[in-house]
């Protein structure tokens, strides 16, 4: 059988576009599930079997009914799957954004099995060799960038509201800019014998260790809790 055969849809192709479907959404459905993400293996392996499906019924529908847009219901996919990538986009109650990274690779396990079902078996496995790598390898090359970065976000708690001018004054004393302070919804409104708490960005006027950084505030006034966002 040549190599062009199963580019067109014949028994022989449709086995091997979900079987080969299959392999690559399980591939990077395990790295995530691995992670314990949000989506895993059988979310990983229904998106990109399903999308596949799809596209073979696009190119049916245009190869032997000689009708329609062959990649009419492909476009639908792209547009679709948003609801699942929504839903694995979570706010934690500290305004920590979680998902994004597994929804991005939920849309990009979709855009391997579009390329799959239409028969472009060079850009589905090349796509999906980066997609793994960029989910795997590059994770701690993203921890090693965050590690150098002189902006933080914290996450602080003081003793009461009373502290806040003796916490101001201790991050300027010490060469730290904040900007995008967020009082906690929870400790608005309660008195100033109670705990404040608060969402900060800081920036260190100087280079310095990113560890320095956190070390540095772990000696601020009065504090109860602190954490890196």
């Amino acid at each position: 059988m040549k190599f062009h055969a199963i580019r067109e849809i014949t028994y022989v192709s449709i086995l091997f576009r979900l079987l080969l479907s299959v392999i690559i959404g399980g591939i990077l459905g395990l790295e995530r599930g691995r992670k314990n993400r949000p989506a895993g293996l059988r979310t990983y392996i229904l998106v990109c079997l399903g999308s596949t499906v799809v596209m073979m019924t696009n190119q049916y529908v245009s190869q032997c009914l000689n009708t329609g847009d062959p990649v009419r219901m492909g476009a639908q996919v792209l547009s679709g799957i948003g609801f699942l990538g929504a839903g694995s986009i979570m706010k934690t109650g500290r305004n920590q954004i979680r998902g994004i990274t597994t929804a991005a690779g939920l849309w990009a396990s979709a855009c391997i099995g579009l390329a799959i079902g239409i028969g472009f078996y060079e850009a589905a496995i090349a796509g999906g060799i980066l997609i793994f790598i960029v989910l795997s390898v590059m994770q701690n090359m993203d921890y090693m960038t965050r590690k150098k970065t002189n902006v933080i976000d914290l996450y602080v708690e003081l003793e009461s509201r009373d502290y806040m001018g003796d916490f101001i004054e201790f991050m300027r004393n010490s060469g730290l800019k904040m900007s995008n302070l967020q009082m906690e919804p929870d400790y608005l409104g309660t008195n100033t014998i109670n705990s404040v708490a608060f969402i900060v960005t800081v920036k260190s006027l100087e280079h310095r260790p990113h560890d320095s950084m956190i070390d540095t505030m772990r000696h601020i006034p009065h504090l109860k809790f602190i954490e890196e966002l």
